[in-house]
């Protein structure tokens, strides 16, 4: 009886599309997570210059509102 359900395993493919889909689908994953590690270090680069230019941007802004909330002097009568 064993050796019969050892023969039946050993002949039975029934899962083999499922196996090499799931191998197929892993390879593809893996390439995925290379180009993506691959590419995160221009991504972080362009990340880091908007980041740069906002600070920036907010800073001449925040100084432009200071200045203009500062009334002016006038001369006394």
């Amino acid at each position: 009886m064993l050796r019969r359900f050892l023969m039946a395993l050993q002949s039975e493919d029934r899962g083999q599309d499922l196996a090499e889909y799931c191998l197929l689908t892993a390879l593809v994953a893996l390439v995925a997570v290379g180009i993506l590690i691959h590419v995160s270090g221009g991504m972080q680069a362009v990340w880091d210059s908007a980041t740069t230019s906002l600070t920036a941007g907010h800073a001449a802004i925040s100084a432009t509102a200071a200045a203009a909330d500062t009334p002016a002097s006038t001369p006394s009568q």
